[in-house]
């Protein structure tokens, strides 16, 4: 099985550092990894998952599950980075980074492995995961930068309102709930741009790795990243074997959970200005362990 798993997982490896190897080439320029990032975060990747989720066949005990797990973990792991914060007297701009690479996690490294791994179902309880996960994980990353005097609820709500992936998941959920299909040719447009946002967002995921001056940050990045690729994954593991979830769920709960954190988050961490050198950092760690991490949780769980 293991041999599976990693045969599987090979083609998103492979295109991850096809684009880390063709950025330190040179052989692109910059203007075309900003137009590639631009293109597959406002377009082509809200496309996609507005085609998942508006055919998928989605159950009312599946939402279930994904809410509670999901939220059970969230809880917990900001109820300690909060509280190691209030211990150690941990600055904004350092928090964030902390808790963007603790609950975000890489939708292009997720889409790709579940869809090759599990197939549709395993697509659906996914997608499931992006709609509840996204605004919530989104709302928690920018109230980490926020200092209480300066917090804006109309201006978050906003925020949150104009981000694609959000509007993506929004739209193809009330779409679904419809009932309605969708015609044929638009079905085939939507597919073929859909497919072209995992392999260019793989690519993009590569370019944007940066491994310079880690020592500097040792320690903060080895407890970052245990704590991302180990501990959660092994907690949200124990949760839906107490709670007694299905084994599909369970599954893709567990990949989720064991998904490094998003390429995006070294983006929000600059414009809010944080640590956005430890952020970049630690995406490039987690994304590369996680490699080796991955294909080890699932041959205990496929």
């Amino acid at each position: 099985m293991l041999h599976t798993i990693l045969t599987v997982l090979f083609p998103l490896i492979a295109l991850i550092a096809l684009g880390y190897g063709l950025k330190q080439r040179n052989w692109l320029e910059d203007g075309f990894w900003r137009g590639a990032e631009k293109l597959n975060y406002y377009i082509l990747f809200p496309v996609m998952l507005f085609l998942n989720l508006a055919t998928a066949q989605i159950q009312l005990n599946i939402i279930r599950d994904v809410v509670l797990v999901t939220s059970i973990i969230t809880v917990a792991v900001c109820v300690l980075l909060y509280s190691l914060k209030a211990i150690y007297q941990i600055s904004f701009a350092r928090f964030g980074v902390y808790v963007q690479s603790m609950l975000r996690f890489n939708t292009y490294i997720g889409l790709a492995a579940v869809t090759a791994l599990l197939g549709q179902a395993g697509m659906t309880v996914f997608a499931v995961i992006m709609v509840f996960f996204i605004p919530v994980v989104n709302t928690i990353s920018v109230l980490a930068f926020t200092r209480p005097a300066d917090m804006q609820v109309l201006k978050i709500i906003s925020s949150l309102l104009k981000n694609p992936l959000i509007l993506g998941c929004l739209a193809g959920g009330l779409y679904n709930l419809t009932g309605l299909g969708l015609e044929q040719g638009i079905t085939q447009l939507l597919k073929q741009m859909a497919a072209c946002s995992l392999p260019l967002g793989l690519m993009c995921v590569g370019a944007a790795l940066k491994f310079g001056h880690i020592n500097q940050d040792l320690w903060r990045i080895v407890w970052n990243t245990s704590g991302r690729l180990v501990l959660i994954p092994l907690l949200g593991l124990g949760v839906c074997k107490i709670l007694g979830i299905s084994t599909l769920t369970t599954q893709v709960l567990v990949l989720f959970f064991a998904l490094p954190t998003a390429s995006a988050s070294y983006v929000l961490t600059k414009v809010l200005g944080g640590d956005s050198e430890l952020m970049a950092k630690i995406i490039s760690i987690q994304t590369v362990l996680a490699a080796l991490t991955l294909p080890i949780f699932l041959n205990f769980l496929i």
